[in-house]
């Protein structure tokens, strides 16, 4: 009887070691998340998924830093979460082109370091999840041919700078299906609406007052959209012009399911991508294969489907 019971107690210990369950902290990690800036919806949404998810695995804690859209105070925010010896960091670029010292910092570090949303022009990292940002702009052109079938003036309102390859991409993918159209003109907005609904409220209120035939609007993401749209409203030309933003931000989520003049934008989910980019982190820690870039489907919203996305 001892002997039965000494063999059991040593397979329920064998047993208790290989738990599968998601809190067992056996293997316990620490994330580093730097973000570029946390000022905009997007981002504070990308931060806010990444530390949900995290919560989820049980053994998984996260330290978020916020650059203030300052590329030097993001390198040196990588360099305190290397100091504080995290296993890998997730870096959320928002509007920075590249990021050389931080990206040099953390291959000196031995680290482990994905890349959400924005791919950075040069520099190595471990893993990229993001969308296709072209094929979101393609989408949109697609959905202005088919709903103007007579054409027209579509405005361009871009995020800024000039050298963003995120808006480039989108403002491209647009500009592939209606540049080749002779039913439609695309005029581009001449000042930047700086991602913000201020900004395309203020540059949407320019182009009124130069272009009163417009259309339609596409925008580089859904929050100058929706300041653009508070401008047309009050120069009383909703039922004149419609518009086309990309992200699929809940408020204009909303407002194409109220039947508004906003029509159409991309999902560009930031939790999803959150979510991901987390999960991606801890494979790579598990010592797990994984995809170097990989593509989140980016589906077109509209009227018809925007009630599932609200809470994506």
């Amino acid at each position: 009887m001892k002997k039965l019971w000494a063999g059991l107690l040593v397979v329920g210990l064998a047993l208790a070691g290989c738990s599968d369950d998601p809190a067992d902290t056996s293997d316990s990690y620490t994330v580093g998340v730097a973000n570029f800036l946390l000022s905009g919806p997007y981002f504070s949404g990308m931060d806010a998924a990444i530390a949900a998810q995290a919560k989820t695995k049980g053994n998984v804690k996260t330290i978020s830093t916020d650059a203030g859209g300052d590329a030097a105070k993001l390198a040196a925010n990588v360099e305190d979460l290397l100091s504080k010896n995290v296993d890998a960091i997730i870096i959320s670029g928002g509007p920075l082109e590249s990021a050389p010292a931080a990206l040099n910092a953390i291959k000196a570090a031995g680290k482990p370091v994905v890349l959400v949303d924005r791919k950075f022009a040069v520099g190595e990292y471990t893993s990229w999840i993001g969308p296709d940002n072209e094929a979101i702009g393609k989408q949109d052109g697609e959905y202005l041919t088919k709903t103007l079938t007579n054409g027209g003036k579509v405005a361009i309102i871009k995020g800024g700078p000039a050298d963003n390859s995120i808006g480039l991409a989108r403002t491209n993918g647009l500009k592939s299906v209606l540049s080749g159209n002779s039913k439609f003109t695309l005029v581009e907005a001449p000042d930047f609406g700086n991602w913000g609904s201020d900004g395309g409220l203020t540059v949407m209120e320019g182009l009124l007052a130069k272009h009163a035939d417009l259309v339609a609007v596409f925008c580089e993401n859904d929050a100058m959209c929706l300041g653009a749209q508070r401008a047309i409203a009050s120069a009383g030309k909703s039922g004149q012009i419609v518009l086309a933003g990309v992200d699929g931000q809940a408020e204009a989520l909303k407002a194409i399911l109220d039947g508004t003049n906003y029509v159409v934008t991309g999902l560009n989910s930031p939790n999803v991508i959150g979510k991901l980019a987390l999960d991606r982190t801890v494979e790579v820690l598990g010592g797990a294969k994984v995809e170097k870039d990989t593509v989140v489907p980016s589906p077109q919203i509209t009227k018809d489907n925007a009630a599932q996305y609200l809470n994506t």
